[in-house]
């Protein structure tokens, strides 16, 4: 990729398949001097609507890696010629923090852990943790101090808690009356939290205060990594699967939450964007009784993925020990527990990824690092 100046008058974007002129108006409401925006914000001082649709380009030179260009409005102003290239580059500038997420079974040899420390959330590794939570869907905290609501400290930190009917943080323990599976000792199969929300919280945060039971093994699948080998080696019930909107309903007392969501769901280049799986609150659609067939082979086959040996790990989560989960992506639970065998508590709240993105965008500024 780069760029080319003809006549001095126009400045051409090259890559390896075409060539396309930049508008002028484009690069004119890129300039960043101190007089049109704020320097403490990056904001503009001024409407850029207001700008002159007419603005041409006077003279343009490249001078090593800066691009010279004066406009016909009397403004002058050298630009980075690598920040222009990053932003032309529509693919590159519309990638999160890492490329391209790292999938894994449960044979991975991948390292979650990390050891909390005292201004743990302004430091080095916290970038290196977000980085690879990015990666990997989920990380491990351990040493956190066991204090009651710490993860509310601990979440705003690194994002901002998103609240819900269960308050700015939940208990995870086994309770009389619950209204909801996960306030129980049974065994909870590997599922996505919250698909009737609207929309769905992007990462799940669980803190151990307490865990003197045998059982109650927390457990991660990655559901990205599913997703690709279904799509590898059944297709057709991948492609069902990121067809049919299904419909996931939360009722209590106090509350209805619905929404509708594909069990795969993907984006404007058909890759995965997000899985959503919880069998326990879903209601599949009237369809046509032949496709409705293909899609409940197909969800078969998907919740056997889910809980297979060969994706599923398990763990045991310790006092001190705080896991960040993504949950469009990661589907997790845990196995059953037997409750007169002593206490285990743990505390959970939401936080979204564009806190989390900011903050490992600020981190990676401030150390000067590579995603």
């Amino acid at each position: 990729m780069k760029l080319e100046i003809k006549n001095k008058q126009k400045i051409f974007f090259q890559n390896s398949t075409s060539s396309v002129e930049i508008h002028p108006l484009w690069l004119r409401e890129r300039i960043n001097t101190d007089e049109l925006v704020d320097k403490n914000n990056q904001q503009r001082l001024y409407d850029n609507s207001n700008l002159d649709l007419d603005i041409v380009i006077k003279n343009a030179k490249i001078d090593n890696t800066l691009l010279d260009i004066k406009f016909s409005d009397g403004i002058s102003f050298k630009f980075n010629i690598d920040n222009l290239l990053y932003e032309l580059n529509e693919d590159l500038c519309k990638m999160g923090p890492v490329n391209k997420p790292v999938l894994w079974k449960s044979n991975s040899q991948y390292d979650p852990y990390f050891n909390y420390s005292e201004n743990f959330h302004e430091k080095e590794e916290m970038f290196n943790l977000l980085k690879n939570f990015y990666k990997y869907g989920f990380v491990i905290i351990r040493k956190v101090p066991t204090e009651d609501s710490f993860i509310v400290k601990f979440a705003n930190n690194i994002g901002t808690v998103r609240p819900t009917n269960f308050g700015n943080h939940f208990n995870v323990l086994s309770v009389p009356k619950p209204n909801d599976l996960a306030y129980t000792s049974l065994a909870l199969s590997p599922h996505t939290d919250n698909p009737y929300r609207k929309p769905v919280p992007c990462i799940q945060l669980l803190h151990c205060l307490e865990n003197e039971v045998s059982g109650g093994l927390s457990t991660l699948v990655d559901g990205f990594a599913v997703a690709s080998d279904l799509k590898k080696n059944n297709k057709k019930y991948f492609d069902i699967l990121s067809q049919v909107k299904v419909r996931f309903r939360f009722d209590d007392k106090d509350v209805i939450l619905e929404n509708w969501g594909e069990l795969i769901e993907l984006d404007e280049k058909n890759n995965v964007k997000q899985v959503r799986y919880n069998s326990r609150l879903d209601y599949v659609p009237v369809l046509e009784k032949k496709k409705l067939n293909l899609f409940f082979e197909a969800r078969k086959l998907l919740s056997k993925l889910y809980n297979s040996n060969n994706f599923e790990i398990k763990f045991k989560l310790m006092p001190g020990d705080l896991i960040i989960m993504d949950n469009h992506r990661l589907l997790h639970g845990r196995t059953k527990y037997d409750s007169s065998e002593g206490k285990r508590h743990l505390q959970g709240c939401y936080i979204d990824y564009d806190s989390s993105e900011g903050k490992l965008r600020h981190l990676q500024r401030r150390f000067k690092k590579d995603y």
